[in-house]
């Protein structure tokens, strides 16, 4: 697997840089809640200096709420630590063009502190996706991954969605679109310039197709390494609303926008040979390599889920009959499972269908590899397929809130081995601050019903 052709060379950028092409450059990097966070670099400067010596950044940066306010509990960032720096090390393997935006390119960034060894900042998301990485290839295993994320689109500007406090906004479809053509060419043009600048920045587009949810979509990119691919997603959830807002409309990953289809991150994940060789299928149908895999990320589900289902919002999309699961069961093609086999020989494949759109695709990954990698390591048997509807199945149901799930992620001692104490006690506490947040606000749901009739 490569990128495409439009990933940029080192010498490629200089050359941009000469002629003026390109002028600014915006070193990035993942925070807790997977957000693109960074700067933007003058270009000539960026290879001046930042090229080799990477550039620094304030430390509260992973350690801080959705709305940027230091939040204490972190061992890593606090005032009594002072809230110093870490420094921005550029990945160039992932240096592109965002031509949405004139003269820029980006690259993303890993993150490690400003001591003699330049140690990595553990609790970083790309850190923790990283870690597992080389767990893999200690047993001569590559990951590879794809993401499938939907959104929904509004004719309404970012701004004025903000004041209306997104309530009475206008859908950019009026009825369910699932695979409609002409639904979706109501958005096309919109769909069609997230498609060729995402082509143009080094992704590998696949397709676009409408969704059930009014204005719901989803644009489809081939899989890759899992690095990669997390990377990628990221670079293409920010785009996608940036290039929304030059079109005068907005864009929402929300997991539940309202009480309808909320919107999925469904994760498909294989593992093939340090030298390329298929491991899950060797020509004979699946291999105990495979049913490990794949006992391993069942058997870690509910103890994880705090990883495929990071916020308050996420725990709404989980209902009866949504096509968004509520148990742990697996079976093949079979849509009411968490864990769904697809595909075959070179292709066979899991996919985890419990993320939605709001998830970190780093630590989704991260805990769907170590806790396959786990699966393998202790030869975990696997159970049998469901068969029919998983909703009404006997199988472990999958925490029903956030607080259900930071209690079973913060009391695990898998998620220790899988993940690490630091980087658990790190996503414990982004849990913690959620939950403050949210039992101290006053919703609409509660004016509604009291306001008058209590």
């Amino acid at each position: 697997m490569s990128a495409n052709e439009n990933r940029l060379s080192v010498e490629q950028l200089r050359e941009h840089v000469a002629t003026g092409q390109v002028d600014t450059v915006v070193v990035a990097f993942p925070d807790m809640q997977g957000r693109l966070q960074g700067k933007r670099i003058h270009a000539q400067f960026f290879m001046d200096s930042v090229l080799e010596a990477g550039t620094e950044g304030c430390n509260y940066m992973l350690a801080v709420d959705v709305d940027m306010n230091t939040v204490e509990g972190y061992a890593i960032s606090s005032w009594e630590r002072g809230y110093g720096d870490m420094e921005f090390v550029p990945d160039m393997s992932t240096l592109h063009l965002t031509p949405w935006l004139p003269g820029t390119a980006a690259v993303m960034c890993d993150l490690v502190w400003l001591d003699e060894d330049h140690s990595p900042v553990v609790e970083s998301p790309r850190a923790v996706l990283g870690r597992q990485v080389a767990k893999a290839a200690e047993r001569g295993l590559v990951a590879f991954a794809g993401t499938e994320l939907e959104f929904i689109v509004f004719n309404n500007t970012f701004e004025d969605a903000w004041d209306k406090r997104y309530l009475g906004l206008t859908p950019a479809n009026q009825y369910n679109v699932d695979y409609s053509l002409l639904g979706t060419a109501r958005v096309e043009p919109l769909l069609r310039d997230i498609r060729n600048g995402m082509y143009e920045a080094g992704l590998t587009v696949e397709s676009a197709k409408g969704e059930c949810n009014l204005g719901q979509h989803e644009i489809a990119f081939k899989f890759d390494e899992v690095v990669r691919t997390a990377d990628n997603h990221s670079i293409y959830k920010n785009g996608a609303k940036e290039i929304a807002s030059l079109h005068g409309k907005a864009l929402t990953f929300m997991a539940k926008f309202d009480e309808n289809e909320g919107n999925s991150c469904h994760i498909h994940m294989s593992l093939r040979g340090s030298d390329g060789s298929t491991v899950f299928d060797e020509g004979e149908g699946q291999t105990a390599l495979f049913e490990h895999f794949l006992a391993g990320v069942q058997d870690t589900m509910c103890e994880l889920t705090l990883m495929y289902a990071p916020n308050i919002n996420s725990y709404k999309r989980f209902q009866p009959g949504s096509f968004a699961p509520t148990s742990t069961a697996w079976g093949y093609d079979n849509r009411t499972c968490s864990l769904r086999v697809v595909g075959h020989g070179a292709g066979l494949r899991m996919e985890n269908r419990l993320p939605g759109g709001d998830v970190n695709p780093y630590l989704a990954i991260a805990a769907m590899l170590g806790s396959g990698l786990r699966g393998i390591e202790k030869e975990l048997p696997l159970g049998p397929a469901m068969e029919g509807n998983a909703y009404t199945s006997d199988h472990r149901q999958v925490p029903t809130s956030l607080r259900a799930a930071r209690d079973l992620f913060a009391e695990s001692e898998v998620a220790r081995e899988i993940l690490g104490d630091e980087v658990v006690a790190h996503y414990t506490n982004y849990a913690d601050v959620e939950l403050t947040a949210y039992d101290a606000t006053v919703t609409d749901w509660e004016r509604v019903r009291g306001f008058e009739r209590l």
